[in-house]
């Protein structure tokens, strides 16, 4: 055999593996308006904004009109809207696009080789669809959304051209444990050949991009993706030099005329994006519009539309080389309605020292201003707080609350405030973050901080050490928007290093992972395991507006329902449903006495008296407002709790406790929203009377206990911060684990094999101390299956059931799991079972249903009947073939398809 006929299969390899371009250029015409539809790819596209820039640098005398209607997780067979999204002007029938880039097969991959028939029947019928769009003969108007679109006759309708977009190849992260290339790139090979299949059939141009970015990928010696499958800032730029050339023939060298074109495309974005995921659009277009919603929002929306196409004509200009003025003038693009208030009490703004003497306390108690917004201008309308590794607190500010009219720009901030001087009353302030909008959740973790901004979490670091974060990173996209009230929030760290936030009703949530998407509906609380980029619905429920969550000491959660002051004991319904089941209705823990709530923590501090420990204290906003307080006792599987006296409650009406957490020194601090006016239906959210200037923070500590000894635990050792694991206080421990979470890998882990053998399990304090440790492994998704089963054989079941719950999430890369279950299935303690029970939910194999039923020979109560139901249900529709097939939306609109 010769070398060239060596060669030769080779080449038909690598031939193989070529993209193929357009047959010819793709051709635009002057004026044609171009929409991006698809997944997250398309909708983070928006966001770097490279490949926009191209095409106006490509096409600089067309006045090209580009939106992107991008959705995470979109994808053919399903796309989740809140209510009457299609009222709010962006189907394609509102946009009527003539040229339409479609970003599909990445979600639909999950199905695998199984599902890939219909997805090509699906991808058929979405095709036939776009290709018979017709568009109404309407005439532009000013104000109105977009131009009339015509073919040279004066037809309105003329063909559109559709480009139908493979997925993008995922690449592995080794360092992260993320191997989405691994695991995905097979199916996706199969989907984008059969979409390229498709689209001849269809005769619809479709370029391949899995391709190239597969082989560039592996070629680069730096990330294209932040998580292994979407685009991080390289990523983008490199695929838009892919799709011009593939598009276009060339592609030209990226300079500063770039950059300057790309600057006035992001800021036509944003503007757009306010309008297509306008926030709060439950009010705007959806069930809660009447009656104010009608009054304001129609002059905002015109407005912000004229905003958006007086942007465009300034992309145009800068495309043809025509300079334009710095600052944009929006002067011209029409005026706002006046709202008049319809709250008819007095309004009366307490200072700091009048509120001070509002306060009704419990015995022994005292209550102290620690910050407010005199000293920090800055501090309006805090919401969410925690304290950092060296004692300093960390809160978010809303003053763009509810939402930011057309025009303005959001700068809601996060603050650091620290009490350098110890006088018990904060005294400096750092700017951490700005230009945010309404961040109205946060957690600190792995050097940075996990920020909510509906739609997306975001993660925000200081790379410099400044203590200004100067990385902002998109890092989830697909919460919805639909009500800022019911926004993803109430962050928490568990202890193993997972992050637990909440959503209310009215959102309809879907987010990619590396993983496969994820899908709800109306409210759920998430868990997210940020070194994984593992994202779960924790649980699927029909909460009003879950706005509370916090961890016992043994790893058992509660989650609070605020608008209806309801309150769960999490494990019995945190298994898992299968989209769009939900659990349902579970019993209350505690006798509830108040609502709304806001807001929930244990007492576990030596500050408070020896008989509070282990309370459960809760917010309250309106009626009640203050800190209530329930004693906790443990019942069967789960807990009961009854009302003790509160441990303060104030008299002024603005006092508005949204966060309580207790602090390094064991001081109990609650966030006070301060706000006259906080009702959302029975006000106008643009009522004037919203107060947007002030927000306090008080300091409760129990005159008689000395305040706990704290430490800066970011300045001590490794061994230190072990010692600091066996410390009484529930907050000292989770700021510990936190910490060596994000301490070298190696480092931690030697030290904890060391500690580990020198522990016993003789006594509670040598098991809850193995468990710390556990838990500290599971931070660094370090896997240790021998301490595992240590933990899991503890003598206090209270210990061996948080090891079931670690068993549960180390399901998938532990030996024989199902065995170690059902051993733990015949434990003593009620608990355990419980422990038992939610994790089979998450299992595929059918052992696992004969394990659940096992539980019944043992004595049954309320949680674990619940908990083997939702566990029976959900294996059973998993392993039964007749099954209903999940719901699904078309992703054209019956109105656009008429």
């Amino acid at each position: 055999m010769t070398a060239f006929s060596r060669i030769l299969p080779l080449l038909a390899i690598l031939i193989t593996q070529l993209p193929a371009l357009a047959s010819e250029p793709v051709e635009f015409e002057k004026g044609d308006k171009v929409v991006i539809l698809g997944n997250t790819l398309a909708e983070r596209m928006q966001h770097f904004g490279y490949f926009e820039t191209r095409l106006h640098h490509q096409f600089p005398e067309h006045q090209l009109v580009v939106r992107n209607l991008g959705w995470s997780a979109d994808s053919i067979g399903e796309r989740l809207r809140s209510q009457d999204f299609h009222e709010h002007g962006h189907t394609l029938i509102d946009h009527q696009p003539n040229v339409i880039l479609a970003m599909v097969g990445f979600n639909e991959s999950f199905a695998g080789e199984a599902g890939l028939a219909q997805f090509e029947k699906q991808l058929a019928e979405f095709l036939q669809d776009l290709k018979q769009l017709k568009y109404p003969s309407t005439t532009y108007s000013r104000g109105s959304y977009t131009p009339k679109l015509q073919d040279k006759s004066g037809d309105p309708h003329h063909g559109v051209k559709i480009v139908l977009l493979t997925p993008i190849a995922n690449e592995d992260l080794p360092e992260r444990g993320i191997f989405a290339g691994k695991q995905n790139n097979p199916r996706l090979r199969l989907y984008s050949a059969a979409m390229q299949k498709v689209a001849a059939d269809e005769g619809v141009l479709c370029v391949d991009i899995f391709t190239p970015t597969h082989l560039a990928m592996n070629e680069s010696t730096t990330p294209w993706t932040m998580n292994g499958i979407h685009l991080n800032e390289t990523g983008y730029q490199r695929l838009s030099e892919i799709l011009e050339e593939q598009l276009f023939g060339t592609a030209s060298p990226w300079d500063s005329e770039f950059e300057t074109l790309r600057k006035e495309v992001a800021e036509k974005n944003q503007q757009f994006f306010y309008d297509y995921r306008a926030v709060n659009g439950y009010y705007i277009y959806g069930g809660r519009k009447n009656p104010f919603g009608v009054i304001n929002f129609p002059a905002e929306f015109a407005k912000l539309r004229e905003m958006i196409r007086h942007r465009d004509e300034r992309i145009w200009a800068v495309a043809q080389g025509t300079s334009v003025p710095a600052a944009i003038d929006d002067s011209e693009t029409g005026e706002l309605s006046e709202v008049r208030t319809n709250y008819t009490n007095e309004i009366s703004i307490s200072s700091p020292e009048e509120a001070a003497l509002s306060f009704y306390l419990s015995a022994g108690f005292k209550i102290e201003l620690w910050a407010s917004e005199v000293e920090f201008p800055n501090l309006q309308n805090p919401v969410q707080f925690t304290f950092d590794s060296q004692g300093r607190m960390y809160v978010t500010t809303m003053p763009s609350y509810p939402m930011v009219l057309p025009g303005e720009q959001a700068n809601d901030k996060i603050l650091i405030l620290s009490d350098e001087d110890h006088d018990g009353k904060a005294d400096t302030e750092i700017v951490f973050a700005k230009g945010l909008y309404l961040p109205t959740g946060i957690e600190l973790a792995h050097g940075g901080a996990y920020v909510a901004q509906q739609p997306n979490l975001m993660f925000l670091k200081d790379t410099d050490n400044d203590d200004v974060a100067d990385e902002y990173q998109l890092r989830l996209h697909g919460f919805d928007s639909a009500d800022s009230h019911h926004a993803i929030s109430a962050f928490e760290l568990g202890p193993g290093g997972a992050l637990y936030f909440q959503e209310g009703t009215f959102q309809h949530s879907q987010i990619e992972t590396p993983y496969g998407p994820q899908q709800v509906a109306n409210s759920a609380v998430f868990r997210y395991e940020p070194r994984r980029e593992k994202l779960d619905v924790f649980v699927s429920y029909d909460f009003a507006n879950p706005w509370g969550h916090c961890f016992d000491q043994w790893g058992q959660n509660f989650v609070a329902d605020a608008s209806g002051g309801a309150n769960y004991v999490g494990a019995a319904f945190s298994g898992e449903v299968i989209h769009p089941r939900k659990h349902p209705v579970m019993k209350e823990f505690l006798v509830k006495q108040w609502r709304p709530t806001c807001g929930c923590e244990i007492v576990s501090s030596w500050q408070f008296p020896g008989e509070m420990q282990g309370d459960y204290l809760l917010n309250n906003c309106i009626g009640f407002q203050g800190v209530l307080r329930y004693r906790i006792q443990e019942e069967g599987s789960g807990f009961f709790a009854r009302p003790a006296e509160p441990i303060f409650r104030s008299a002024d009406p603005s006092f508005r406790p949204v966060d309580l957490q207790f602090g390094p020194d064991g001081a109990l601090y609650v966030l006070d929203w301060f706000n006259p006016l906080v009702g959302h239906m029975q006000h106008s959210l643009r009522d004037p009377n919203r107060d947007k200037q002030h927000g306090r923070i008080w300091k409760v500590t129990y005159q008689d206990r000395p305040m706990v000894e704290s430490q800066n635990l970011a300045s001590i050792t490794i061994p230190e911060l072990l010692d600091q694991l066996q410390q009484h206080e529930d907050r000292t421990r989770y700021r510990t684990r936190r910490e060596l979470g994000q301490r070298d890998k190696q480092d931690v882990l030697s030290a904890i094999d060391s500690l580990v053998a020198q522990t016993s399990e003789e006594t509670l304090s040598g098991q809850k101390l193995l468990l710390e440790c556990l838990w500290v492994k599971q931070h660094h998704d370090a896997i240790d299956e021998a301490l595992l089963d240590r933990v899991l054989a503890a003598p206090d079941g209270r210990v061996r059931a948080a090891a079931v719950r670690v068993l549960c999430y180390w399901r998938d890369r532990i030996n024989d799991p199902l065995s170690k279950l059902q051993l733990a299935m015949h434990d003593e303690h009620p608990r355990v079972r419980l422990e038992v029970l939610r994790a089979l939910s998450f299992f595929h194999e059918e052992r696992a249903l004969e394990i659940a039923v096992e539980s019944l020979i043992y004595e049954q109560d309320t949680y674990l009947e619940y908990t083997l139901a939702e566990t029976l249900e959900t294996l059973q529709n998993r392993f039964d073939a007749n099954s209903p097939p999940l719901s699904s939306d078309d992703p054209i609109s019956k109105e656009d398809s008429e």
